[in-house]
């Protein structure tokens, strides 16, 4: 199986090390991985801010850098979701979008395509779980609580497999962290609002470190933490994954 490892712009300029985890990870379970050169941004804040002619190019550009991989790997349930879901809208049946097709958050990729079981690391410290929104409602990494069904989590599925580690989740589990890219900047009194209480309802799960699977939304309530002398950590669930490798 031959992995395109994507690494989206949060992850490439600010957390370098969540790239590396996830390279690591994906190499130890035996797996094919290139980290093919020349890659950019997926497109998604010109996007979302409006701009949606100007990812044209980007779109295209991901279809050719990876075009010969099984599937395309990244970090960031936001930048999957969006390639995912928004190329075939962005370069509107121009051509048939592959890339689109084989695009997967990390996550979504060790449970549902590898269906991993077993995992080398330890991480003996309490985590709470954020449930990034592009994760919950486009991508299904985690039920939304709304739903009147039987809750899961496939974070919380992979996390359990890492010896030491204690796995819990904040109330509201499915709340908005208020990053949402633009918001921030457009809304930041709202924005720093809502990460505050986030931030407030992990810590009162006793929790050390907060994890997920956006590096954006781990930097955002960081940011707060830090600024408000919260005691609390932040890292990437590729991190936790990928602990003693």
């Amino acid at each position: 199986m031959k992995i395109g490892l994507f690494i989206p712009c949060y992850v490439d300029a600010l957390y370098p090390q969540v790239g590396v985890a996830t390279y690591k990870l994906l190499k130890s379970l035996g797996l094919d991985v290139t980290y093919p050169l020349g890659q950019t941004c997926c497109g998604q804040p010109m996007a979302n801010a409006g701009f949606e002619s100007m990812a044209e190019g980007l779109a295209n550009k991901m279809d050719e850098l990876f075009a010969g991989f099984d599937y395309v790997v990244a970090p960031s349930a936001s930048c999957a979701a969006f390639i995912r879901l928004n190329y075939p809208h962005v370069l509107k049946g121009k051509h048939e979008c592959q890339t689109a097709k084989k695009t997967t958050d990390l996550v979504e990729f060790l449970h549902d395509v590898l269906k991993v079981t077993k995992l080398p690391g330890r991480f003996p410290h309490v985590v709470s779980v954020h449930n990034s929104c592009h994760g919950v409602r486009e991508l299904g990494l985690s039920s939304p609580s709304e739903r009147n069904i039987e809750r899961y989590s496939k974070i919380k599925d992979l996390l359990s497999l890492v010896d030491g580690i204690t796995v819990r989740e904040p109330e509201r589990v499915d709340e908005c962290c208020g990053f949402g890219g633009m918001f921030a900047v457009e809304e930041p009194d709202v924005s720093v609002r809502m990460g505050t209480e986030k931030v407030e309802r992990h810590m009162a799960t006793g929790a050390e470190y907060v994890t997920g699977p956006d590096s954006s939304c781990l930097m955002h309530m960081e940011g707060i933490a830090r600024r408000l002398g919260k005691p609390i950590k932040f890292i990437h669930v590729a991190e936790i994954l990928s602990a003693g490798l």
